[in-house]
């Protein structure tokens, strides 16, 4: 309960801050502080488990006294504090920082849950060891969801390519854009998950036709790849007297 409270507060200082408006300093804004809130949550998740799997084979190895009345009460007030923060968070599936919170808060739910089966276990004169048994059964059923988490923030820090989104049809469908010859220089990354942006310089046929072209790739790009931010570079090929220079425009 305490590091679901520690991460909750990590999470709503986050939000408060992604929320902030762009400035000189951050053109983009600050959404990715929700990001590296989530990544440094999910890594902490990750310390819990690995705390929690190292406990339970203490306590296989050397069995401890366990009382299952009070173990059940505990759990008990502990599952309903619980479940009422994972309903209130789980409207909002879509923010990572959302999610890797609501891993927390699962995670404690999940262990209320195998507290009071291990109560129950120990009280009706079942064996102590159901205690760290069932402990690692939550650690197993959580760490799949954390490494998720860990995994899609990873990626936007690192500018990759985002999930579901095929880098050389990105290119292959602007290629073959009426009015455009070619592209380079193409970068494809998530600003926030759910947010993707994208550039390029892109050599046209004839520039006067570009504000028709840049609109239709715009078009094409949200709808195919849900690419929402996009900045393109026209160049073209101005043909002068025995000359063939190539200029870039704004």
């Amino acid at each position: 309960m305490a590091t679901d409270s520690a991460s909750l507060l990590f999470a709503l200082i986050a939000n408060v801050i992604a929320r902030r408006p762009i400035s000189e300093r951050h053109s983009f804004g600050l959404a990715r502080v929700e990001v590296i809130a989530a990544f440094v949550n999910a890594l902490f998740m990750v310390a819990v488990v690995f705390w929690i799997v190292v406990e339970a084979f203490k306590r296989i190895n050397a069995p401890v006294p366990v009382q299952g009345l009070a173990v059940i009460g505990v759990a008990g007030i502990g599952l309903l504090v619980n479940i009422g923060v994972a309903w209130t968070l789980s409207r909002d599936r879509e923010n990572v920082n959302i999610r890797a919170a609501f891993i927390h808060v699962m995670g404690d739910l999940l262990g209320s849950v195998a507290a009071i089966m291990a109560g129950i276990i120990i009280y009706f004169g079942g064996p102590v060891m159901a205690d760290p048994i069932l402990s690692l059964v939550v650690a197993a059923l959580i760490v799949r969801s954390t490494f998720g988490v860990l995994k899609e923030t990873t990626f936007v820090l690192l500018d990759s390519v985002p999930a579901g989104v095929d880098y050389g049809a990105v290119g292959a469908t602007l290629a073959k854009l009426p009015g455009i010859v070619s592209v380079h220089d193409l970068h494809v990354w998530s600003m926030v998950p759910g947010k993707s942006a994208l550039s390029a310089h892109v050599l046209v046929d004839d520039i006067e036709h570009w504000p028709v072209i840049l609109h239709q790739a715009r078009h094409v790009l949200n709808r195919d790849f849900q690419i929402d931010h996009i900045t393109l570079q026209p160049e073209w090929l101005r043909r002068d007297p025995g000359v063939i220079n190539i200029r870039k425009g704004e």
